[in-house]
């Protein structure tokens, strides 16, 4: 039932919007829930919102009315981010989709939050320019920004918490932020940017994003390496970058992954543990990397090598690899997905990844393993029968303890999908009683009346 201050909340925003507030089923039911097998749950309304102001003023509107308010991006998040438990509106952000400038000199651009990360390289691409944060979904800057996404690229380029210069936001009260220039660093106070880029909208809704940018590389070398085991594989991670060898990607994937990509995207790699590779650089350069890593698989005992310049030859390569998702799930007809991640120091990339291929055989379940593994983060994909009782008891048990095995392994407990709601319940474990309690009253200070995307990352 839709409480009263929500629906108070509702007409006035129809006011301010007209035809641009939607309650209709069809469109609260997609902004209630995500690509994972979570319930989900729809917002009473669904503002499309076009600019800052109007933003500005549907915050106020829900602030007074203490109406739920929720951000929305593209919708390609795994942990329940958007989901709407406490009804209220959501305000979809996808109109505003503009690039509001680029500085090329100074490698820096600003865009609405809406933009998602493919149009702005399309824009950018004639500049020679390009952003390198890639999820592998098309999603919008301003949720990779609320959700600090990686991707792919991350090993060499960092995550958004690396390349968010600035951002505006609507706070809770509906007052509008803005938390740095355009300067490199600062030293200038608390560090703003930061506490919301990673925040879920639990702080603030952000609308606009400053990024940095890089030159497109002269050159770019991809391909790909099987290996006799994941250990292999993962020891010629470690090697290649304690070495200092300057790879841009370097992705994991499991036989599974691999029976799965020859069969989806119609390529022919060997069904073995393999990695997907790319370096940077100048011809001479990508030439120089790619030899040196194919020395260090050889010594692995992997190999061999192959890997491609040619843009149409990458860009094939690539797709296989982000249609990962789309693959195994076309190997597991009638099944509903449950992808989760973690993160861990790359020493331990190898033991946690093993382990967990020993619990998932243990377990009788199918769990493909994808990662970045440059930076100790990787996947699991994980099929289930709702209908069949056993097989949600096995995988939610597995599930907590691939968790618990990363955590106790000094690592994180998410390296990219996010807290959401579905990880709510191992912050404590991570971060300790006092860790959490400090982000609660961080909340607490920010949103006293819990209006902002309430039910995620900690509970009030």
């Amino acid at each position: 039932m839709i409480r009263n201050s929500t629906t108070q909340a509702v007409a006035e925003i129809k006011e301010l919007l007209g035809d641009r507030l939607s309650t209709a089923p069809a469109v609260r039911e997609q902004h209630g829930k995500d690509q994972t097998w979570a319930p989900g749950a729809p917002p009473d309304a669904v503002a499309f919102v076009r600019s800052t102001e109007e933003v500005q003023r549907i915050v106020s509107i829900c602030a007074r009315h203490e109406a739920p308010v929720i951000a929305y991006g593209t919708g390609t998040s795994l942990e329940g981010h958007f989901t709407a438990p406490f009804g209220g509106i959501s305000v979809d952000l996808s109109a505003m989709n503009q690039v509001l400038e680029v500085n090329a000199e100074d490698l820096d651009a600003r865009v609405q939050a809406g933009v998602t990360r493919k149009a702005l390289n399309v824009h950018l691409r004639d500049k020679g320019l390009f952003f390198p944060i890639d999820p592998g979904a098309d999603a919008s800057i301003g949720g990779m920004a609320a959700t600090r996404a990686s991707g792919t690229n991350a090993v060499r380029y960092g995550t958004m918490r690396e390349n968010v210069l600035n951002l505006t936001a609507v706070l809770a009260n509906g007052e509008v932020v803005k938390t740095a220039n355009r300067a490199k660093k600062s030293s200038a106070g608390y560090d703003l940017t930061r506490l919301l880029v990673g925040s879920e909208g639990t702080l603030g809704i952000i609308t606009e994003v400053g990024v940095k940018l890089y030159g497109i590389p002269e050159s770019i070398a991809a391909g790909v390496c099987p290996f006799p085991s994941i250990d292999a594989a993962c020891q010629a991670v470690i090697q290649t970058i304690q070495l200092g060898i300057p790879v841009a990607r370097i992705e994991l994937v499991d036989e599974e992954h691999v029976k799965a990509f020859n069969a989806y995207s119609k390529i022919d790699l060997k069904v073995a543990p393999t990695l997907f590779l790319e370096f940077h650089g100048t011809e001479a350069g990508t030439a120089e990397q790619s030899q040196l890593f194919g020395a260090i698989a050889e010594e692995m005992g992997g190999g061999p090598f192959t890997w491609e310049t040619k843009e149409e030859d990458r860009q094939r390569l690539w797709q296989a690899r982000h249609d990962a998702f789309w693959a195994t799930k076309s190997l597991m007809p009638g099944k509903e997905s449950f992808a989760t991640d973690v993160c861990v120091p790359i020493s331990r990339l190898a033991e946690c990844v093993n382990e967990t291929q020993a619990d998932l055989k243990a377990s009788g379940l199918y769990g493909p393993i994808v990662g970045h593994v440059g930076d100790g983060n990787f996947h699991v994909v994980l099929y289930c029968d709702r209908a069949d009782a056993d097989e949600v008891k096995r995988i939610k048990g597995l599930y907590e303890r691939l968790i618990r095995r990363a955590i106790a392994m000094e690592g994180t407990c998410t390296g990219e999908h996010g807290v959401g709601r579905g990880k709510m319940a191992f912050l404590e474990l991570e971060h300790g009683t006092q860790g959490v309690a400090l982000m609660r009253q961080i909340k607490q200070a920010l949103d006293p009346k819990n209006i902002l995307n309430p039910g995620k990352i900690v509970a009030l």
